[in-house]
């Protein structure tokens, strides 16, 4: 069998070596290299940065120690994911149902994934890799980066104060193409931000009526 594209670069190798064997298993090392090389970045870009700025929401992968995963959504105004500068970002943790998933993994397993989607206008997603930390409250006046203007949407937050901020040191980022993206529309919904009411926040639905 001869040499893949992979073993044949000479510059640094992105990807793990389960991508360079899946790569190479079914064919797609020359694929993936070009994508290496054009795509995939080590801080956030100028297009990169506005386009987080306009999300409302983006989904979280975590896993803990053991390797056991776990994704979540997050979601807020437009730019509640904070761009402290080409390399961090910040987004907050509010009060939910009280298991801290997310958290309790970045606790014991600093690596994330964030996934961006823009499904309403240009359907591209946005893949942002790192190592994350779990910042109080409080401590966020002390961090570099803290703008006037961040500190006080940090300060103020629909009326919400975070339970804790979640800083990622940003170590790869990357498009997810538009091919298979739906284009959706989005429709006027009130949302309970923080709310106990278990009315507003459905959280029966996929609950048995009869589990004891």
């Amino acid at each position: 069998m001869s040499d893949s594209p992979i073993q044949k670069y000479n510059g640094p190798l992105l990807g793990s070596s389960g991508e360079h064997r899946a790569q190479s298993r079914f064919g797609t090392s020359q694929r993936a290299l070009a994508f290496y090389r054009q795509q995939v970045f080590s801080e956030l870009n100028d297009v990169m940065k506005k386009f987080i700025q306009e999300q409302e929401f983006v989904f979280i992968a975590t896993a803990d120690v053991q390797g056991a995963a776990d994704s979540s959504f997050r979601a807020g105004p437009p730019g509640f994911v904070h761009i402290l500068s080409p390399t961090c970002l910040a987004y907050p943790e509010f009060r939910g149902n009280g298991v801290m998933a997310s958290v309790g993994n970045i606790l014991e397993n600093p690596q994330v994934g964030l996934m961006f989607i823009d499904f309403y206008k240009s359907t591209i997603g946005l893949h942002v890799n790192g190592e994350a930390k779990v910042v109080d409250h409080s401590d966020l006046a002390e961090m570099s980066g803290m703008t006037e203007s961040v500190l006080q949407d940090f300060a103020v937050h629909d009326e919400r104060q975070p339970e804790c901020w979640i800083l990622i040191d940003v170590k790869e980022a990357y498009i997810h193409c538009s091919k298979h993206i739906p284009l959706m529309e989005k429709k006027d919904k009130q949302r309970h931000w923080g709310t106990d009411d278990e009315h507003a926040k459905r959280g029966g639905f996929f609950q048995q009526r009869n589990r004891g």
